[in-house]
């Protein structure tokens, strides 16, 4: 029971995702094509608000949940893998119609073969936490 606040704001970050249309295809596409500012706006949104919540965990003003102050451990610059990953990332949306984010809301919201999307999803990540000292990050 002491989890249920992360539950909770699952539950309200799923709703805010699908009210906001963030996981319509077709809104993804408008994206891609440059038809629509609707999900520029909603990222360039949570790009001000990530930058000034990453001020506030430099500056220990948001703790853990235990209380603890965030450490932000700053990563290598390089263009090269900024580029492969992004371009990796954008593929795999482009290809699916959907980010990594709203993947469970599409799932909820009756997209069953997301579930298979969900699943390479899971196995990428534990591949990536296979190879990740091998990797050059």
């Amino acid at each position: 029971m002491k989890n249920s606040k992360f539950l909770i704001i699952g539950i309200l970050f799923g709703i805010i995702l699908s009210k906001s249309e963030v996981v319509s295809w077709y809104r993804i596409y408008e994206m891609f094509k440059f038809q629509s500012f609707h999900m520029y706006g909603i990222i360039g949104s949570a790009v001000m608000i990530s930058m000034v919540l990453m001020q506030l965990f430099k500056r220990g003003v948001i703790k853990d949940f235990q209380g603890n102050q965030i450490t932000i451990k700053e990563k290598k610059k390089g263009f090269i893998r900024t580029f492969v990953g992004g371009s990796i990332f954008g593929l795999g949306w482009a290809l699916v119609g959907a980010c990594p984010g709203p993947l469970f809301v599409l799932i909820g919201h009756g997209f069953i073969a997301i579930i298979i999307v969900l699943i390479a999803a899971i196995l990428g990540t534990f591949i990536y936490g296979v190879l990740s000292k091998k990797l050059p990050n």
